[in-house]
Formats: structure tokens, C-alpha cells, sequence
């Protein structure tokens, strides 16, 4: 079984934002140590709380300052930008870090509507996503477009003896059915609702799978949100944290992490707690081992043999503690 991580760079209330930022490099370096596979950074947009804006950027950075782990992003909301500013961007960082990019895109905004009209104020951008897909796999494979394409004569540069591997992120249906068309690999955000439409979307994806060069057979991954401590009960100590937020996320707002005393002392509507004992429910969380054997047994109910954690801890020492666990329970 393969572990990997995605990093959200998530803000914490007290400490400036650019602070996550630092925080990113400094567990990406920690998670390679430890023997993780990729690691994974997310792009959000005017949010108090997950302040990773510019996941290329901050790749570079963790590409540098590694030399192993796989380093990608989770991901390019592609109908901000240009399908060909993207490839030369992510054919740069694999001039960075050959054989180790991960180019991963998804089709949603990762903000609201009138942040993402801020960012690219062509409304329907999302509904080119599949175009943008092909001609971003031919750009970064270094093959031709379509004939009639008026953008044949075109090439991404800097060109190399490797090239960055692109994957189809989603949450649904549709990005499972993109992957398949056009055998790509896929990885699905479980975390998301929970697990809802899982199985769904990754059946969709393994029954119309249609085998390309690099990729002659599916390759599926899910991200799932999971927590570890020394004890159960400091897990689930910890967890008040992401309980808080989530409360805060079911009414609009997107709030840096709160310590989870601060969470601990909040006086919940009777609504609220509704909110708070379902992530308690659902969440990954308690020792090491534990969480560990609730991971197998989804992984291998999924057919996966990779899996993509993400943590949230309002004190980055408890998730760097929470990857180290994981990854001794995986050893």
C-alpha cells in the first residue's frame, strides 16, 4: 500500500497566513522522510482558511527542497487559465524535478462564483474543461493536436527526457468519465461528502477506461481525511478542531482553524452538534494502528493500493505527528 498526503495549507487563527506557507515546505520535507509517495498541494481562492493560492508556485518550492517524494498539485482548477500556460508551467517544474510531477486538474472553481469570474471572467469557461484536458495531455506528452486545431504549430517548452504525469481529479460522475475517456489516471476526493459516490464514480471509471500509452490500465486513487495521535482520546482531542470548522463551513464561512480547547468551550446550537457528531462519526480517527486498519479495510474494499491522506491540526507539530504515526502503522 502506497500512503501519500495532500496539503491544504491550511491557516490557523492567531498566526499570519503566510505561515501555512512555511508550514507546507517544512511537511513535505518531514513526509519524505518518512516515505511517502506523493505529496500533493491544493488551490483555493479567497478563503480564511485553506490559503494555498497558487499551487505551481509553492511546488517549485517543495521540488527543490526534496529529492525523492513525487511533488504534484490536487489541483489546477483549469478553467481559470490557459490549458498552455499550465503545461509550460508544469514542463518548468519538471525541468525542476524530472520524473517527479504530478500534474493533477480539476474543473471546479475551488472558490465562489464571483472569485472565480475575478479569476477568469469567461463564464463558461468550466464547460471547455475536456478540450482543455486534451490539449493540455498532448502539450505535456510533447505530441501533436488535431489536425484542425488552430493551435497545431504550438509547443510547451522547456521539453525534456520526461514529462509530468497529468490526473483528473473529482467528486463526481463527470471527472471519473473524463479520466476514463481519455486514460487518464483518476483520483477521488472522498473527503468531499464523506465517501458518498465513491464506489460509483470509480466503477464508471474502471468499466470505460479506455487504455492510453502512458497509461494502458486505470490507475485510481481516493483523498481521504484522517487523523492520528498517541492515544485515541488526544485524536479525538484534536479533532474538535475540524469539528468547529465544519460547522462554520455548513453556514458560508471559511474561518482560520481554532484550537481545539477554543472548539472544546463553543457552545453549539442543537443544529451544530448535529453537524459536530457526524464528522465525529465519519472521521479517520484515533491511534495509529487504528486508523490504519480502518484505512485497509476502504482501501481494499475499493480495489486501491494507494491512498491520499489529508489532515487538518490547528498545531502543525500534532500533523506531522499524525503522518509520522501513519506511515509507522503502514511501515
Amino acid at each position: 500500500m502506497k500512503l501519500s498526503v495532500l496539503d491544504q495549507s491550511t491557516s490557523a487563527a492567531g498566526s499570519t497566513q503566510d505561515l501555512a506557507i512555511r508550514e507546507s515546505l517544512a511537511l513535505a520535507r518531514h513526509c519524505e522522510a518518512l516515505g511517502y509517495h506523493r505529496y500533493w498541494v491544493s488551490e483555493h481562492h479567497n478563503s480564511d482558511s485553506i490559503v494555498g493560492t497558487a499551487p505551481e508556485v509553492l511546488m517549485a518550492a517543495i521540488a527543490a527542497t526534496t529529492t525523492r517524494i513525487r511533488v504534484g498539485s490536487a489541483g489546477v482548477m483549469l478553467p481559470h487559465y490557459s490549458a498552455l500556460k499550465v503545461a509550460e508551467q508544469f514542463r518548468v517544474l519538471e525541468a525542476i524535478a524530472p520524473g517527479r510531477i504530478d500534474l493533477g486538474v480539476g474543473r471546479a472553481p475551488g472558490s465562489d462564483r464571483l472569485t472565480a469570474m475575478a479569476l477568469n471572467p469567461y463564464s463558461n469557461a468550466a464547460e471547455d474543461f475536456p478540450g482543455q484536458v486534451r490539449d493540455l495531455q498532448a502539450w505535456m506528452a510533447g505530441e501533436a493536436l488535431p489536425p484542425d486545431h488552430p493551435f497545431r504549430s504550438i509547443k510547451a517548452h522547456p521539453s525534456g527526457p520526461s514529462t509530468p504525469e497529468l490526473w483528473v481529479l473529482g467528486s463526481s460522475d463527470y471527472g471519473a468519465q473524463l479520466a476514463a475517456y481519455f486514460g487518464l489516471p483518476y483520483a477521488y476526493a472522498y473527503f468531499f461528502a464523506d465517501g458518498r459516490g465513491t464506489e460509483e464514480a470509480l466503477g464508471l471509471y474502471r468499466r470505460n477506461y479506455r487504455p492510453s500509452p502512458r497509461h494502458p490500465h486505470p490507475q485510481a486513487t481516493i483523498c481521504v481525511w484522517a487523523l492520528a495521535a498517541d492515544s485515541e482520546e488526544e485524536a479525538r482531542h484534536l479533532l474538535k478542531t475540524r469539528e468547529h470548522w465544519r460547522v462554520g463551513f455548513e453556514k458560508g464561512l471559511r474561518e482560520p482553524l481554532v484550537t481545539p480547547e477554543y472548539a472544546a468551550a463553543y457552545a453549539y446550537s442543537e443544529a451544530e452538534r448535529a453537524v459536530v457528531e457526524s464528522v465525529r462519526r465519519k472521521a479517520f480517527v484515533g491511534t495509529g494502528e487504528q486508523v490504519a486498519a480502518r484505512l485497509r479495510e476502504l482501501a481494499a474494499h475499493l480495489e486501491l493500493d494507494e491512498l491520499v491522506i489529508v489532515t487538518w491540526t490547528y498545531d502543525p507539530a500534532a500533523r506531522h505527528r499524525s503522518y509520522e504515526l501513519l506511515a509507522r502503522a503502514f511501515q
